[in-house]
């Protein structure tokens, strides 16, 4: 039987990322927004799925990596380039959107997961050790 979660999206994720994604997409994506909603809700079934990639876990969290594509016709969840970063606690059966971002937005030198593992880092120290284990 699956469990529902309740989902959080962070401030810090409203801020910075997802503020371009309404601004440029606008309808398509409060739909979008609502379809992550739904499967985020659902982490089990979820994970099961090529769309999610389970980063790190321990023995309070798990840090995944979820793609998705914007509401409507288009590319693909894989070649749109979207991605959430995402903390489950089973415990309290919560999922935590950590950054919504596309490929682009993310500046500077190295790959794509060392970048979001620094902004995850810089603004959720708590989940530093966890990400720098792995």
């Amino acid at each position: 039987m699956c469990i529902d979660y309740l989902v959080d999206f962070e401030k810090f994720a409203e801020r910075h990322f997802i503020k371009r994604f309404a601004k440029k997409y606008k309808s398509a994506w409060v739909a979008t927004r609502k379809a992550l909603d739904q499967q985020l809700r659902r982490p089990d079934i979820l994970l099961k799925r090529s769309i999610a990639e389970m980063i790190v876990a321990n023995k309070y969290y798990q840090i995944c990596k979820v793609e998705f594509r914007i509401a409507g016709p288009g590319k693909s969840r894989k070649a749109s380039g979207n991605r959430c970063i995402v903390v489950l606690n089973n415990g309290l059966r919560t999922v935590r959107v950590l950054c919504v971002y596309h490929k682009a937005d993310l500046e500077g030198s190295g790959n794509e997961t060392t970048k979001w593992k620094k902004i995850i880092c810089d603004a959720f120290p708590e989940f530093m050790d966890l990400l720098k284990e792995n």
